[in-house]
C-alpha cells in the first residue's frame, strides 16, 4: 500500500499552504503528467481571460490523467505550476485546496512570460505515485 506523508526539515520554515517535501513508500507505479492547460472540446483555448476557470480546468485535467492511471488526487506528490502573471497566486490557492485540502503535494510555482498559446494563463504538471 502506498504511504504518502508530508515532511519538513526542522531547520527550514514550513508554510501552512505549502509542502516542503513528500516521502513516498510502497508505490507500485510513478505517473508523470505533462503540463495540462484549459482546452475546450475542439482543442482550442477554454475560458479566455478567466484565470480561475482556466486554473480549475488545468487541475481537473491533471486529476483526470491521474485517475486514468488508476490513482486519485491524494496520489499526486508533486505539482509544478506555471503562471503568466504571479499576481494570480492568490486566486490559485483556494482552487488547489479544493482538490487537495490543506495537505498539499510538494510544489513549485513559476512565473513565465508566455505559455504555448498566448491565451493560456496557467499550466500544471504533476507526478503521482500509485
Amino acid at each position: 500500500m502506498v504511504k504518502i506523508e508530508k515532511i519538513a526539515a526542522k531547520s527550514v520554515y514550513d508554510p501552512a499552504t505549502y509542502s516542503q517535501a513528500i516521502r513516498v513508500s510502497g508505490a507500485q507505479s510513478i505517473v508523470f503528467v505533462s503540463g495540462q492547460v484549459a482546452y475546450d472540446k475542439k482543442g482550442g483555448v477554454a475560458h479566455v481571460g478567466d484565470f480561475k476557470a482556466q486554473a480549475r480546468e488545468a487541475f481537473r485535467s491533471v486529476v483526470a490523467q491521474v485517475k486514468a492511471a488508476g490513482g486519485k488526487p491524494a496520489n499526486i506528490v508533486k505539482l509544478n505550476t506555471y503562471l503568466t502573471d504571479v499576481r494570480y497566486r492568490a486566486d490559485l490557492i483556494p482552487i488547489r485546496e479544493a482538490i487537495f485540502g490543506k495537505q498539499l503535494p510538494a510544489s513549485t510555482l513559476v512565473g513565465v512570460t508566455a505559455l504555448a498559446h498566448p491565451d493560456w494563463m496557467i499550466e500544471v504538471e504533476a507526478i503521482a505515485v500509485i
